[in-house]
């Protein structure tokens, strides 16, 4: 049994923390907002005042923020001051490669270890604890967080140093707006064209084109009755956070110098996407704005 403080119990915190709790594990939580406070607690699960509290004693804090800035000001307002010396720290947060360092240097100079193991597979993959997590980190600190995320994910994959965790999650969210883009622009295209959407959907899944964002999301009611679009694209996997992803992704993009063009406009679409309703609705659901377009 570990003693975890799990801090940020949102969508996506409050069911890996619960599978954690169900594990076995002592498990501590906190979040700023009182609704996901009342969530955790409704459902059996520790809740401390203060964050500072839930590090107090934790051998091991998963953090699970909005955005690299409040994972800054968290570890530097008390966190890393009140966890006990040698804390492995577990930012779980998506946030930028270059923050994700610094987060790590942080909690180095304080004493303590950490790795940045950014998530996929969404609420759905929080909940049946089936998420991928890419890790980033030495070997020894990879390690000792094995146990625990495998009891929250189905594929963990040590990418390397402090920071490449979520350097190959902005890789791989960058590329998973794009082909978003792309199917809906096809599924439009189809449905001006006369194809009918089981028909097209027979065709791609098991063609070239086949991809998680047709095959899983896709953006049609109908073909996989479990995307959001048969649930008027309920999240899922939110506008606002994919546009926030991207935004993550351009930073890299620019950073780099590298010649992304694709990862540039996907990032400008959703942009424009999240700026309105799509904000709260799955990212699939940018296929509404494309009819709407057309």
């Amino acid at each position: 049994m570990t003693r975890i403080a799990f801090l940020g119990l949102g969508h996506m915190g409050l069911p890996m923390a619960k599978n954690l709790l169900a594990a076995g594990h002592e498990v501590i939580g906190f979040d700023v907002v009182p609704a996901a406070v009342d969530a955790a607690s409704a459902a059996g699960l520790p809740v401390a005042q203060f964050g500072v509290d839930a590090v107090a004693g934790a051998e091991v804090v998963i953090t699970m923020f909005p955005a690299g800035k409040h994972v800054i000001a968290a570890y530097q307002d008390g966190l890393l001051a009140a966890a006990d010396p040698g804390t492995l720290f577990i930012e779980s947060s998506t946030i930028a490669v270059d923050e994700a360092r610094a987060a790590h240097e942080l909690a180095i100079e304080a004493g303590h270890r950490n790795i940045d193991a950014p998530v996929s597979g969404g609420v759905v993959g929080a909940e049946n604890g089936t998420l991928a997590f890419m890790v980033g980190g030495s070997d020894e600190d990879f390690a000792a967080a094995l146990p625990l995320l495998e009891t929250m994910g189905k594929r963990i994959v040590h990418c390397g140093g402090p920071g490449l965790g979520q350097a190959a999650k902005v890789c791989n969210n960058m590329i998973l707006g794009i082909s978003q883009i792309a199917v809906a622009e096809a599924f439009v295209l189809g449905e001006r064209l006369g194809l009918e959407h089981q028909a097209l959907f027979d065709v791609v899944s098991q063609a070239s084109g086949q991809c998680w964002s047709i095959t899983t999301n896709c953006p049609v009611p109908g073909p996989v009755p479990t995307s959001p679009a048969n649930r008027d694209y309920q999240p899922g996997f939110a506008g606002a956070l994919m546009a926030k992803d991207l935004g993550l992704a351009l930073q890299a993009i620019e950073g780099t110098g590298t010649d992304a063009q694709m990862g540039r406009l996907a990032q400008q679409i959703y942009a424009t996407f999240a700026a309105g309703p799509g904000a709260a609705r799955d990212f699939s659901g940018i296929i509404t704005d494309i009819r709407d377009a057309s």
